[in-house]
């Protein structure tokens, strides 16, 4: 590398400072682009998702209340008791 002294080696440091921030650009354009087409696509298929209903006549869930029965009433009663150990 050659000598480029004070003033030629602060005008090189600028070009690759440049040159970073031009790729810094357009890996953020890319990026920004990447993400938009990413948002754009999940939308369609949300879009789709929402759109797709049920075929009219297809299984069908219904749901009741069961009463309970009457009891018979009680004939007789059994009480036991336990001795104290």
């Amino acid at each position: 590398m050659t000598d480029l002294g004070p003033i030629g080696e602060r005008r090189a440091r600028i070009r690759r400072e440049e040159r970073r921030a031009g790729r810094r650009r357009v890996v953020w354009a890319v990026g920004s682009i990447l993400v938009a087409a990413l948002a754009f696509f999940a939308g369609i298929a949300v879009g789709r998702a929402v759109e797709e209903t049920p075929t009219p006549g297809g299984t069908q869930t219904s749901v009741r209340t069961l009463t309970p029965a009457t009891l018979p009433p009680v004939s007789h009663t059994v009480t036991v008791t336990t001795g104290a150990p």
